[in-house]
């Protein structure tokens, strides 16, 4: 089993930069592929990035290629979110989730285990 846990979240300017962060609790962690989802109010929960337990291969959303990066720490048992370029989307939850099926996939019904989200905000 994998417990998730994000941080990182904030308010930030239109353009600006934020890192998200998910540490990871388990001794499979390694064995995971994991995503990023967000969500805002009232919407449903959208893929944003993946990324294979090995960090060798990685997926991105339309919206966010080119401004997002995914990578992982199997060591450290984290995974990061790097966000650049921020378009003024008001707010929104990102969350972490793992699957143990190693696959990279947008679909919310493969993770198996989610953390409990990290509040994003992108105002000026």
């Amino acid at each position: 089993q994998v417990q998730l846990v994000e941080s990182g979240g904030g308010l930030v300017q239109p353009g600006g930069s934020l890192r998200v962060s998910c540490a990871a609790s388990g001794r499979t962690f390694s064995g995971y592929a994991m995503g990023w989802f967000r969500q805002a109010s009232g919407k449903e929960r959208e893929f944003v990035a993946a990324i294979t337990s090995s960090g060798k291969s990685t997926s991105y959303a339309d919206a966010v290629k080119g401004r997002f990066t995914i990578s992982r720490d199997n060591a450290k048992n984290t995974v990061l979110q790097q966000m650049k370029s921020l378009k003024p989307e008001g707010t929104v939850v990102y969350y972490c989730a793992a699957n143990a099926y190693n696959r990279i996939s947008n679909g919310v019904s493969i993770y198996n285990y989610w953390g409990q989200g990290s509040q994003v905000t992108v105002s000026s």
